[in-house]
């Protein structure tokens, strides 16, 4: 873990910045799916669904002296549902970081990705996760043709 980076559990009241953070890491990664959700959409889906039922932590700067949260993941019965980081952070040790968190203590995990994500493919791929699956986009709201992932230890 890179100095200065702290992992620990997300709580309900971050709920809002998180959403933040993901739109902003989501645009960057895949700028043709910007304005998919407004910003009130976001903060619902992440007080109402991934706050209530993941289990959810985030990655903080401490280096600078005050806490900054600049990547978060949210995990639930052995599937990394969300793993963003800070674009102004990536490729620093934090994505690794807040997936050795998620991994720390189950046997395997399973996560979706969009194919055009050739940024997360490659990083899930140089961890140890396989490609599953592919498909045409038709099972997602997105209509985004997607990857499926398996770790196992």
């Amino acid at each position: 873990m890179s100095v200065g980076l702290r992992i620990r559990r997300a709580i309900t009241g971050e709920s809002d910045v998180i959403a933040l953070l993901h739109r902003t890491a989501f645009d960057a990664a895949m700028p043709h799916l910007v304005g998919l959700h407004t910003p009130e959409e976001d903060r619902w889906f992440f007080r109402k669904r991934v706050f209530a039922h993941d289990e959810v932590w985030v990655a903080e700067d401490d280096g600078s002296g005050s806490s900054n949260i600049i990547g978060y993941c949210a995990v639930r019965s052995g599937w990394l549902n969300q793993l963003y980081v800070d674009p102004l952070r990536w490729a620093r040790g934090t994505g690794s970081a807040l997936l050795e968190q998620a991994r720390a203590d189950r046997p395997a995990l399973q996560l979706w990705t969009f194919q055009c994500n050739s940024r997360a493919r490659r990083f899930y791929e140089a961890r140890g996760f396989v490609l599953a699956e592919l498909t045409d986009g038709s099972g997602n709201k997105e209509n985004e043709p997607d990857a499926r992932y398996v770790w196992s230890r």
